[in-house]
């Protein structure tokens, strides 16, 4: 018998390879450079408004300019900040207020996650909308609620009065002020953070820990909070940078003196007519902020580390 060729099919196979190998190549590296794209450009927006005026700012702290128009490198600012009692009055009063407000969130919104995570009925739909509706006031807006309730002859003096009880202090004005006011307008993202860790937490393990006879605190200690370590440093690195560095809500509640470094920094600017000094206290601002952003990315790159 006559045997039919066989037909030369490594040819092709090979080609079709070679072809289905490239296009694959070619599509992996259009996603890898669409993907640099799309991060240059927040990464070029960082850069440019953030690094640049810090690297920027720095020298221009450390220049003095003399009686005769010359400048030099020198330290003064900051040997004046340091030593001056009312600039240390200003940084101890934003580090309390921070701490006080990074604590007071802690404590309030930490409760409000985890019930609204592990209930689901319309009374947790509607706390959710409360603890989510200071997201959408602008901080002057707040600041005016807060001093036509909280205020002298405001609404609570008003309902005391009208019933023969004697007046409160007002936190208008002090220090409680600020702390009242930032507290309020950070819950709504401290919450979102604390509730999107909890996610992380499946209630078929909260279910296996009750059938085993674990009682509530022994979950919250051993199971849940475990899991949303880095979720509360996420939530506190958030709030701690944004009120180390807020601005309108202190300006208007807090006193005038001593002030948080926001209207420090800008009275200094403004009033005083003094760029340098307010660049100096910009510097040193920044200083505090990147030393706790640092131990937040140490803490989670240590969790993150098998």
């Amino acid at each position: 018998m006559r045997r039919e060729p066989r037909p030369k099919r490594s040819q092709y196979s090979m080609t079709e390879h070679t072809a289905a190998t490239v296009s694959v190549a070619g599509t992996r590296r259009g996603r890898k450079y669409a993907g640099l794209f799309l991060v240059a450009i927040p990464v070029f927006l960082v850069a440019w408004m953030v690094i640049w005026p810090i690297l920027t700012a720095i020298p221009r702290s450390l220049m003095q300019v003399g009686t005769d128009g010359s400048t030099s490198f020198s330290f003064a600012n900051y040997q004046f900040f340091f030593s001056d009692r009312y600039s240390l009055n200003n940084l101890t009063v934003t580090l309390w207020t921070t701490m006080v407000c990074a604590a007071l969130l802690l404590v309030i919104c930490l409760p409000l996650a985890l019930y609204l995570r592990f209930t689901s009925n319309r009374i947790a739909a509607f706390v959710q909308s409360l603890a989510i509706f200071p997201m959408f006031v602008p901080s002057i807006i707040l600041s005016y609620a807060f001093i036509r309730v909280l205020g002298p002859n405001g609404t609570v003096d008003l309902l005391l009065n009208g019933v023969g009880l004697p007046r409160i202090r007002s936190p208008y004005l002090t220090p409680w002020g600020p702390v009242i006011g930032l507290v309020w307008d950070n819950i709504p993202l401290t919450v979102l953070i604390l509730v999107s860790g909890l996610g992380a937490v499946s209630n078929a393990t909260i279910e296996a820990a009750r059938d085993v006879g674990a009682r509530r605190l022994a979950i919250l200690w051993h199971i849940i909070l475990p899991r949303i370590t880095n979720s509360i440093l996420v939530a506190i690195s958030f709030g701690v940078l944004g009120i180390f560095s807020s601005f309108t809500l202190p300006y208007v509640l807090g006193p005038a003196a001593p002030e948080m470094m926001g209207p420090f920094m800008q009275r200094t600017f403004r009033d005083l007519q003094n760029p340098p000094m307010a660049i100096t206290q910009a510097v040193i601002t920044f200083a505090f902020c990147i030393v706790f952003g640092l131990f937040y990315i140490r803490s989670v790159a240590k969790n993150r580390t098998p």
